[in-house]
């Protein structure tokens, strides 16, 4: 139903506030003065479901009566002419605490007829005017017509309700029989026409009511009570029946293929019917068509379906996409345009640009569509509202046509893999297209008629790593590729998946790259085959910008010419699911505009909180740092020429046999022969936590030994038979040697002992320094140590950084790598007074430790309860190593990550000239006899 015009509402508001004025008697005229203030806006109190004398429990047993009340937006204190308003909007505030959360109102005002003072409850401004001036404050009440477009909270109340009911009715459905395609085609449809009743598509409430008052309460006629109507809003007015039933005949034509389909419905029974009652309770017009898809996801989730939202793309991560991606760009170029003469001409020719704007996503349930659409909507007003202003005559009503607006649903693309979220995606981009032309018709006066619908067009239903794009989207001047595609790491990739990234990627080794850099590829091969001008971001595993992706994916992305335009660093995409663990994602957006400042988001050290937006002062890389655009590969050899080797510790393949649990510890003690040979054995747990093991040694072996023990005797024995019934021939060939590990690495210096993996909550990565009589076992890594500068030099806050950014994960955890964080960590050649300061400040550390010699290595490196001795230690090693890199006084990690790239690049380019070159091989010649 159109709503009045800002003129019509001036108007009607000047000839209310004649009418008032001089009135003072409160309990008389309260309501009518209130239901003729409801008038001025086009506003029926009935139909709008306002209320005189509302009751509110208040503390205790107490009630209190609001004056009028209008459910989620105002609420009204009235007195007689020359109360206290303060006073009595102290009084209202009162109230708040009685009203459910989904009712409560936006503001608060109380008048003594010949006075407003209106309180905004989200912004707390207080703001007063008499009666006469109620002309010029109209625009305060936009909120009653729904001008404002407000940020809604996926969790909110309103959100929440609304959820919950359909999926209880949802349970009922199901649980009658009702199932599949044609359950999820009704809620689909139920949902629609909610919102059509509370957002004035439908007569307000005329859905609720034909449910409510043309069905029998045993419910045995609502399903085909409901098919009917579903017919009628699938036919024009023009081709309805002449005796169709009037409550059936006052529904709009919608089109839009929403209610095309024919199927089956359900039997529905009282209980059914109630619950498809209770539906309609909520305001749909307050629920956001972003979180549609998060509800039905909810919904028709057997696991899920008990908490809404568990799984789901929130508006605050899209827009951490597309506000870096386009928005932000485009409301910059927005404001710049130049307050001169040629200005309206120059809002014009920018609301032209608009038009040439093409989007595509990863389209799942819409959320990225209905966000993006609606922000653009917005951005579109804004400008035309601009334009309006600068005609000098504020009050002239602009009239548009679909073909006057810049920004289209047409111009929207998804690419979806099942028809049910499709069909989700499309009903919502109805509704928010609905709700953008309301605003655009209570800020200019007129916009298009939103019925009959039209078809939805642009979600093409089919694998998006399968599907050409070009085929999907429409030509535009500028792209913008967008989504959240799939959360898969290279280890739950399908065979299947497996095989449409080698397709996209067009090579056989894919390594470990994760499913999601198949949409990389995609775009990038868009791009160039088409040639269009644009730019691309995704949500992301947090894992494609560290390790060993990084030079397979961003390779070929700069090779192409793209550079990092933004990026998001790892934050928790939270779920609200009880027990959910959070993904650790990343966003990185590209463009072609290498000379434009790139944008870096980090999240100091909280990924659950809000992102700040750091300085970039060159570019940034594959690994999201501003530094030299250094792709690090694995190496075999250090780097930097100082480090010693990195290898694995030594592997037993015995069964168990050659070590010695703490329980068994006293049994091998007693044999005095067995007892020469026990060693300390350090593996991943007893290097953390400190826990005792032990291993029998016996390289130095005496042979006689044996049959002077019947500890050895018994357990290389059991080692022997172990080994011989191995498939692997390698340890079969072992069984000829079983009282020796079956590798071996065992230094004869003192070594550094490096874990595996550690926790990512540590600040420096735990290590120790052993003795040759320690063994080490092959959870940890190794290196020959006698001096403690690789003790040194991996427990530093530039190692930490090193390892946290190019380094690999197991789950969050970091994952040490000889070959990708050790041999390549790019440490500058020291000078012997640095290389001193260095290991001094490792020595430094530890004797903190010795400081507390119970503690294990865990104790120590707690996050929580860090000794301040050990940290002032490792705060005089950080100080030697970062001098070494250049960097001098208070070093942040992102000071060490650009001098650590530089580094690289500066040793690697170093490392490559020093290489011999290659001999080319030469051709065989063939002879008569080849």
């Amino acid at each position: 139903m159109p709503r009045l015009s800002w003129n019509e509402i001036t108007a009607r508001a000047a000839l209310f506030a004649d009418e008032w004025a001089g009135e003072t008697y409160e309990k008389g005229e309260a309501q009518t003065f209130w239901t003729q203030f409801l008038e001025v806006f086009g506003i029926d109190r009935r139909r709008a479901g306002g209320y005189f004398e509302y009751a509110v429990k208040l503390a205790g047993r107490k009630h209190g009566f609001i004056d009028m009340f209008l459910p989620g937006k105002l609420l009204v204190e009235q007195k007689s002419a020359g109360r206290d308003l303060t006073a009595a909007q102290g009084q209202a505030l009162g109230y708040l605490d009685g009203i459910p959360d989904h009712d409560l109102p936006l503001a608060v005002v109380a008048c003594d007829f010949g006075s407003f003072q209106f309180l905004d409850l989200d912004t707390r401004e207080v703001r007063s005017f008499p009666l006469s001036d109620l002309p010029h404050h109209v625009r305060m009440f936009g909120f009653l017509v729904e001008e404002q477009i407000r940020v809604v909270d996926e969790a909110s109340p309103v959100n929440r309700d609304a959820a919950e009911r359909m999926a209880r009715l949802h349970q009922a459905l199901y649980h009658s029989g009702y199932v599949g395609h044609r359950l999820e085609l009704l809620l689909v449809r139920l949902v629609f026409c909610h919102f059509a009743d509370d957002a004035r598509i439908f007569e307000p409430k005329s859905f609720e009511n034909y449910l409510r008052h043309r069905t029998s309460p045993d419910g045995s006629d609502v399903g085909p009570r409901i098919a009917k109507l579903f017919e009628v809003l699938n036919t024009p007015e023009s081709e309805r029946s002449n005796t169709l039933d009037d409550d059936l005949k006052a529904f709009p034509y919608i089109n839009g293929g929403l209610f095309a389909e024919t199927t089956s419905m359900p039997d529905f029974n009282a209980g059914m019917r109630h619950q498809v009652l209770l539906t309609t309770t909520p305001d749909w017009s307050k629920v956001s068509p972003a979180i549609f898809g998060s509800m039905f996801q909810g919904v028709m989730d057997d696991e899920a379906r008990h908490d809404v939202g568990a799984h789901y793309t929130s508006e605050e991560n899209i827009l951490r996409v597309i506000k870096p991606l386009f928005l932000d760009d485009l409301y910059a170029e927005f404001d710049a345009i130049p307050d001169n003469r040629a200005r309206a001409a120059n809002l014009a020719k920018f609301h032209d640009k608009l038009a040439g704007l093409g989007f595509i996503t990863a389209c799942g349930c819409g959320n990225f569509l209905v966000v993006g659409y609606r922000q653009m909507r917005a951005l579109d007003l804004e400008i035309l509202l601009r334009i309006q202003q600068l005609s000098g005559d504020t009050a002239r009503t602009m009239f548009f046509t679909e073909e006057h607006l810049s920004v289209r649903l047409s111009s929207f693309h998804g690419i979806e893999l099942e028809e049910w979220p499709a069909q989700i995606a499309a009903t919502a981009l109805h509704l928010v297209e609905h709700q953008a032309n309301q605003a655009m018709e209570l800020a200019l006066g007129d916009a298009p008629d939103p019925l009959p619908l039209d078809k939805i067009r642009s979600i093409q239903v089919g694998n998006a790593l399968r599907v050409d794009w070009g085929e999907v989207v429409e030509p535009s001047e500028h792209l913008y590729i967008m989504g959240n595609p799939p959360f898969l790491g290279h280890a739950t990739r399908s065979l299947e998946q497996a095989q449409e990234l080698r397709d996209v990627w067009r090579r056989k080794d894919i390594g470990r790259l994760d499913y999601v850099t198949g949409w990389y590829a995609k775009s990038l091969e868009l791009f160039a085959r088409l040639g269009y001008a644009g730019e691309f971001a995704f949500v992301s595993t947090n894992s494609i910008a560290q390790g060993e992706p990084v030079p397979a994916l961003f390779g070929p992305v700069f090779a192409a010419g793209w550079r990092v335009k933004f990026a998001h660093r790892t934050f928790a995409w939270t779920s609200e699911a009880p027990g959910a663990a959070a993904v650790h994602c990343s966003v990185i957006g590209f463009d072609r505009a290498q000379k434009k400042r790139a944008r870096l988001f980090d999240y100091s050290g909280n990924v659950k909180g809000e992102p700040v937006e750091l300085p970039v002062v060159g570019q940034l890389n594959g690994y999201l740092v501003d530094g030299p655009n250094a792709l690090v590969e694995q190496r075999r050899t250090p780097l930097a020429p100082q480090l010693p080797p990195m290898v694995f510790g030594n592997m037993a393949r015995d069964d168990g046999n050659l070590l010695i649990e703490a329980e068994d510890y006293d049994e091998v003690a007693a044999d005095p022969v067995a007892a020469k040979y026990i060693r300390p054995f350090v593996g991943a747990r007893q290097l953390i936590h400190n826990e005792p093991r032990w291993c029998l040694w016996l390289v130095d072996l005496d042979p006689s030994d044996i049959a002077r023990s019947s500890v050895l005797r018994r357990r290389l024995d059991a080692v022997r038979q172990f080994r011989a019934a191995s498939t692997a021939e390698s340890t079969r060939q072992m069984a000829e040697t079983p009282h020796l590990f079956g590798q071996r690495s065992q230094p004869d210096t003192p070594y550094v002992c490096v874990p595996r993996h550690a926790s990512e909550t540590r600040r420096f990565f735990p290590t120790a320094l052993f003795d040759a009589n320690v063994i080490c076992g092959d959870a940890n890594f190794k290196a020959d140590d006698p001096d403690g500068l690789a003790f040194a030099v991996i427990s530093s806050s530039a190692f930490i950084s090193w390892q946290r950014t190019i380094g690999g994960r197991l789950e969050s955890r970091l994952r040490f790598s000889s070959t990708l964080t050790w041999n390549t960590f790019p440490l500058p050649v020291l000078r012997d007074a640095q290389r001193d300061a260095v290991i001094a400040g490792g020595r430094a550390v530890l004797a903190a430790r010795a400081l507390h010699p119970h503690r294990s290595l865990a104790d120590h490196y707690n996050p929580l309860a860090m000794a301040p001795e050990l940290l002032k230690a490792h705060r005089e090693l950080d100080a030697a190593v970062d001098k070494a890199f250049g960097l001098r006084g208070s070093v942040s990690d992102d000071d060490r990550l650009k001098a650590l790239f530089a580094s690289y690049a500066k040793l690697k380019t170093a490392n490559e000239l020093a290489m011999p070159p290659k001999t080319p091989r030469r051709r065989k010649v063939p002879t008569a006899t080849s």
